[in-house]
């Protein structure tokens, strides 16, 4: 009987364990999942900044040595990424392919211009950064238009600084919740043991005596749902990384180490304060309160 007992109070045991990790595991995983959004924010908006082109069309009697320096001078600029040279013929062939028919035979003529298509580089695609480059690339002589998607830039820049505070809004509010379902979680484990608490009270244990065996169990047992989170953390970056390689994901190993090493130490400190008050509760509660 006493043997059936024993077993039965391990296995309780090793399920509330095992309810602690995983509950820590799975809001430190969502806790660095959101870490990587807020790390990877600026890089996912640079992203879609530099996929805007600007094209800049250039006159039909621009000399040849002058579309060459214009592009060798625009490939050269601190604001560029790349820019392209666009003949006229490839982008009509371009044209017919996305219409779906050949508009030069209906025309007669090709009425597009050569052009040279230009990505910026993050940092340079604001309304007032392109108007700048605009007029600048307009006063040549040889330059006929400039043309970008204004409204869409406008857009995307409001979006991204909605998109960012909304992020920081919810990381703080998702850290909050983290620590509060952590707290309740380790909480839930130590209210089973409460009777053994006020019973090392009352034959004389110190509170320090009586809550250090409590808080390294648990700072273990964060130990192990940091873990087990950092483990789910690399797989999903390693399967985001192999689908969206554009995202460059595992360039900046700095801020990796840094995310991985504050998830692993958010799960000690939490399991640490945690324990910490948890047990200092019920070491002040009086042997009545026990029971409720």
């Amino acid at each position: 009987m006493s043997q059936y007992i024993e077993r039965y109070q391990r296995r309780r045991l090793i399920s509330s364990y095992f309810s602690v990790v995983l509950s820590i595991g799975l809001v430190l995983f969502l806790l660095g999942v959101l870490g990587m959004l807020v790390l990877n924010t600026k890089k996912l908006a640079d992203h879609f900044k530099e996929q805007i082109t600007i094209s800049v069309f250039l006159k039909d009697n621009a000399k040849p040595v002058e579309i060459d320096q214009l592009q060798k001078s625009l490939a050269m600029a601190e604001y560029t990424k790349s820019a392209v040279y666009v003949s006229k013929e490839d982008a009509a062939e371009q044209y017919s392919e996305d219409i779906g028919e050949n508009f030069q035979e209906f025309l007669g003529y090709n009425p597009l211009k050569n052009s040279i298509d230009v990505n910026l580089k993050a940092d340079y695609v604001t309304p007032e950064q392109l108007v700048e480059i605009a007029e600048d690339l307009e006063g040549k002589t040889y330059v006929d238009e400039v043309s970008y998607d204004k409204p869409l830039i406008e857009l995307l820049n409001e979006n991204v600084k909605k998109i960012s505070l909304w992020i920081l809004i919810a990381s703080a509010v998702f850290t909050v919740i983290a620590v509060l379902l952590i707290n309740s979680s380790i909480r839930l484990s130590i209210y089973s043991k409460r009777f053994i608490i006020k019973t090392m009270q009352m034959v004389g244990a110190t509170k320090t005596f009586i809550r250090r065996p409590f808080v390294y169990t648990n700072i273990k047992l964060g130990m192990l749902g940091a873990l087990l989170a950092l483990i789910a953390l690399a797989v999903l970056l390693y399967y985001v990384n192999k689908n969206f390689p554009e995202l460059n994901l595992f360039q900046d190993v700095t801020l990796l180490a840094i995310l991985f090493v504050g998830v692993f130490v958010l799960g000690i400190a939490i399991s640490w304060i945690s324990t910490h008050f948890a047990t200092q509760r019920f070491l002040n509660l009086r042997t009545d309160d026990l029971y409720y």
